[in-house]
């Protein structure tokens, strides 16, 4: 059974031990279903009664709500809860995952001419193009693609079933999971006599440091400059990003977004589930679109954009809102004054 103590979790995030340092924790769990060997996190006051109710050993929580967390045995004050629950999980992470074996499966297809650091790892059934190169600490999973010329950053994970084409890079301490294409072609078709004619596709895909891909998300090759991913960059499962598309660094994609061609995201910018981002527009830095929002225009400054007709800044699309939910009362009030008239 895995076991860290109240005082090693403090060490670990940077925290400050309050009660009993030597309280052994067993378990990472959330505020309502924790035992007195869970360590659990406050992320926000507004759950103060989870917290109440809770039967955690441990609470990460805020310098400011030290009071809050009762008689319970433990606590770790620290600035951000949620950040150090996240560095807690990454350390659990590493001590019950088995560790990565270097070295090239005998049933892996390593081409004449691919690059694989002594220290990476090449899985059963993987491939490994001509020119290619693997870094190292990578690993190229089960049934992974690496195409020709492509390369895999080190420490950087593809997991079993992803796809890096021809020519295609990522960075270091990337993650892409199960189903990612990157460098698929990008729609591109010229109309002609009634049909359409395809555009070859000869840009590649080029992703930073620090990128995590969800599984069955595409990132389409460029078609005559790159696709680019920047640093930090994360996306959520079948995320679509199309040809040319540039996003900034540090930018996160929740599940379902799709990215036309040519369209430039800038840094820290978030998009919610289902939301829509058409081709050619420029979505300055810190630009935040809430779920299922089109957006069918630049957006040149920063905030929050919501809606479906249209979107608009978010505080004018609310007061929109909620006009639109009175309008049939509105409407009648209207039809009664007219009959009196």
């Amino acid at each position: 059974m895995l076991t860290i103590s109240v005082a090693e979790i403090a060490a670990l995030v940077g925290g400050e031990v309050q009660g009993d340092g030597g309280l052994a924790c067993h378990r990472i769990g959330p505020l309502a279903t924790a035992d007195g060997a869970t360590v659990s996190f406050l992320s926000h006051p507004r759950y103060r009664a989870q917290l109440d109710a809770s039967g955690a050993g441990c609470v990460l929580v805020q310098p400011e709500l030290r009071d809050a967390v009762g008689e319970r045995p433990a606590s770790v004050l620290v600035a951000d809860p949620y950040h150090a629950f996240a560095l807690l999980t990454q350390w659990w992470a590493r001590q019950v995952q088995p560790a990565v074996v270097p070295g090239v499966h005998p049933s892996a297809v390593v081409e004449a001419g691919a690059v694989v650091h002594a220290e990476a790892h090449v899985g059963p059934l993987a491939y490994v193009g001509p020119g290619a190169r693997i870094d190292r600490g990578a690993v190229v999973s089960a049934q992974a693609h690496v195409g020709r010329d492509a390369v895999v950053g080190e420490w950087t994970r593809l997991m079993p079933r992803a796809t890096l084409l021809d020519g295609c890079r990522i960075g270091a301490r990337g993650l892409v999971h199960g189903g990612a294409v990157i460098g698929a072609d990008g729609f591109g078709f010229a109309p002609h006599g009634g049909q359409w004619v395809k555009i070859e596709q000869l840009g590649t895909v080029r992703i930073g440091d620090d990128v995590e891909i969800g599984a069955n998300t595409c990132i389409d090759r460029g078609a005559l400059e790159d696709t680019v991913i920047e640093d930090g960059v994360k996306l959520d499962n079948l995320v679509q990003i199309g040809h040319n598309v540039r996003v900034g660094a540090h930018s996160a994609f929740a599940g379902c977004v799709g990215v036309a061609g040519s369209a430039r995201i800038g840094r820290h910018c978030t998009a919610g589930g289902g939301a829509i981002i058409l081709g050619h527009l420029e979505l300055v830095d810190h630009v935040h679109v809430t779920a299922a929002t089109v957006i069918t225009r630049s957006i040149l400054k920063p905030g929050q954009y919501s809606g479906l007709f249209p979107f608009d800044d978010n505080a004018a699309w609310e007061k929109n809102a909620a006009t639109l939910r009175q309008l049939h009362t509105l409407r009648e009030r209207l039809r009664a004054l007219e009959k009196k008239t």
